[in-house]
């Protein structure tokens, strides 16, 4: 299953909101902090651009505005396209000015991160992580630690998402497996990397494979890309070519 995935930062956000349909707005108009209408408004932004890419529809604001993202019973996001469910599965996720949106096919499970790579403690690995995990964990260096740990919970964030269930389950219920490959984008296979030092990824194009096991008995799998101080992680089922970029002109 092709999977496609768009980033966008706060820059590439309009300042005004002609891009917003009308309960956007209002909803928009009701949020007090200003944190929270700027993490908000990239995350719709970021959305609507990436399901009128996958549409082949306009992206002008009056286009957008047609394209509304709404949250489902679970808090999944949804898109809506002239006020009826638009036949496309979406995935969200937003940290530190920087947003991700991953777009498959209607009735896919589909769940996409994005994390900064920090330090983490014991006390949180014991916490959160299988026993499988920490014995990874343990595997790694001093300098590989941070990038592996957050690699894991990201892998973790992803599958929950494609479950519709967030944190509300244990975390210690989806295991992480991550593999040392380095694969490029479509078509371009994959290189075995067998030490499994989770070294950065050489570009945007660029992922290594993951699976995600559940204690219910689900299976995903997916991919993980890291560069600079970020780790993306995004999961699917039915399972996922290695994810394509949207590479689109600023509005």
């Amino acid at each position: 299953m092709n999977v496609y995935w768009l980033e966008q930062t706060q820059a590439d956000v309009p300042v005004d909101n002609r891009w917003l349909g009308a309960s956007e707005a209002a909803r928009l108009n009701a949020m007090r902090f200003a944190k929270r209408r700027a993490d908000w408004r990239l995350g719709r932004w970021t959305a609507k651009r990436a399901v009128a890419v996958y549409m082949n529809a306009p992206g002008d604001p009056k286009a957008l505005a047609g394209i509304e993202i709404r949250a489902a019973p679970s808090g999944a996001p949804e898109a809506f396209v002239a006020n009826k469910p638009a036949a496309v599965t979406i995935s969200l996720s937003h940290r530190t000015g920087i947003a991700i949106c991953a777009v498959a096919q209607s009735g896919a499970a589909l769940g996409c991160d994005l994390e900064t790579i920090e330090p983490r403690s014991d006390t949180f690995v014991a916490d959160y992580f299988t026993d499988e995990e920490q014995a990874l964990i343990a595997r790694a260096s001093a300098a590989n630690r941070p990038r592996l740990v957050t690699l894991l919970w990201s892998g973790k964030e992803s599958a929950l998402k494609a479950l519709h269930e967030g944190l509300r389950l244990d975390t210690r219920g989806v295991m992480v497996s991550a593999i040392g490959a380095s694969c490029g984008g479509e078509g371009q296979g994959c290189v075995e990397n067998p030490d499994l030092t989770f070294e950065p990824s050489r570009d945007l194009d660029t992922w290594r494979p993951l699976d995600v096991r559940c204690t219910g008995g689900q299976v995903f799998h997916g991919w993980w890309q890291s560069t600079g101080d970020l780790v993306r992680t995004l999961v699917a089922n039915p399972p996922p070519v290695p994810p394509i970029l949207f590479k689109i002109a600023p509005a």
